[in-house]
């Protein structure tokens, strides 16, 4: 008989010290960015982790019925908390994206990326198979998708925006419509780009076009890339060393504790440092992708697939940003950027996974009774 109590031998132990693994490495980083100190970074982002990882492991022993059932109001409650952001929303770095609760700034925003993909999950998972071809099957999707991703950009949020639309159609994908509705609607897309391109904010403008040509403007709106390309290509093989970085020492690297932490990691830290950093992401985007394939029921598998594929999207769009092949969007390095409300969507992200595979497992042990 096992001498280790039943819900401590059933804690996902070694998903836990994965994330472990690569927060810790961010807060050493986070360390190595501030010259060697635990403030005003460090710190507060290991406390921040120890509270989100409770939190993931409460949630994780919450039936993923109430997910279920809760997804649909949930939503309903952020995206009126988005109307509230546009009404009396704080307004900081030209953006107004908070509410200010007195003891705390909120940005519901942040919620609604895990959220979108429960909705949009709880919608296909009601909706009969053979209707899954149908129009029915598409616009009501389109609408849950279409209203928060419409309030953010108007905050104006392009990468939160970018990560709701994401994570939504993500679902609409796994849940089975025709491959062909996506082929035409990214042929559409593409089509409407110099349109869209009009439409957006002139800081959204500039950075666009940095991306197409970054020497354009390598003092201006191009510096953040150039620093960022010149970073990570000093680390070279086995980088500089711990704390012997120069560009985010010397201040030539800016955001280089959020959006542009990669670059500080990769400069002191080498390739072999980012290739283990992705290594360890592509570790846990395999364990949320075996708990989607192994879920019990239609809603879990979209749940557990569409908040991994979240997750992934953190990760791809932020190294893309930092190396130059996307747009600098301001998403961050789940872990890594210093920061509350990415490393809460995460978690909030992995401890519904882990209900999932919870409920999968007790499933399982309950069918060998």
């Amino acid at each position: 008989m096992s001498i280790v109590p039943a819900p401590i031998a059933q804690l996902p132990w070694k998903l836990m010290l994965l994330i472990t693994a690569i927060a810790t490495f961010g807060i050493v980083v986070l360390y190595s960015a501030a010259s060697g100190s635990m403030t005003p970074w460090a710190f507060n982002q290991l406390i921040r982790f120890v509270i989100f990882s409770v939190m993931a492991l409460v949630l994780s022993r919450f039936p993923v019925s109430l997910f279920a059932t809760w997804s649909l109001p949930a939503y309903g409650a952020i995206l009126i908390a988005l109307v509230l952001v546009e009404l009396i929303g704080g307004v900081a770095g030209g953006s107004q994206r908070w509410i200010n609760l007195g003891f705390m700034q909120l940005q519901p925003s942040e919620f609604m990326k895990p959220v979108i993909v429960l909705a949009v999950a709880r919608f296909y998972s009601r909706l009969p198979v053979s209707e899954i071809r149908r129009w029915n099957a598409i616009w009501p999707a389109l609408v849950l998708i279409g209203l928060p991703w419409s309030l953010v950009i108007l905050q104006p949020d392009l990468g939160t925006a970018t990560m709701i639309a994401a994570g939504g159609v993500t679902v609409m994908f796994l849940a089975g419509l025709p491959l062909r509705l996506f082929i035409g609607a990214g042929l559409i897309g593409g089509a409407a780009i110099p349109i869209a391109f009009s439409f957006l904010h002139d800081y959204q403008q500039k950075r666009v076009l940095i991306f197409l040509n970054p020497e354009s403007d390598p003092l201006g709106a191009g510096y953040h890339i150039s620093q960022s390309k010149i970073a990570i290509g000093s680390g070279g093989l086995w980088g500089k060393g711990f704390l012997q970085g120069t560009q985010s020492h010397l201040d030539y690297l800016p955001e280089g504790h959020t959006d542009f932490v990669f670059a500080t990691m990769a400069e002191e830290w080498g390739m072999v440092g980012g290739i283990s950093l992705i290594f360890a992401f592509l570790m846990l985007f395999r364990w949320g992708i075996r708990v989607s394939i192994r879920a019990q029921d239609r809603f879990s598998r979209l749940v557990a697939a569409g908040l991994t594929t979240t997750i992934f999207f953190y990760v791809a769009i932020n190294l893309m940003m930092v190396m130059g092949l996307a747009p600098v969007v301001g998403i961050p390095l789940p872990f890594m950027s210093y920061g509350g409300s990415s490393m809460l969507t995460v978690m909030l992200c992995i401890g519904i996974i882990m209900a999932i595979d919870r409920d999968r497992r007790k499933s399982s042990r309950s069918n060998w009774e």
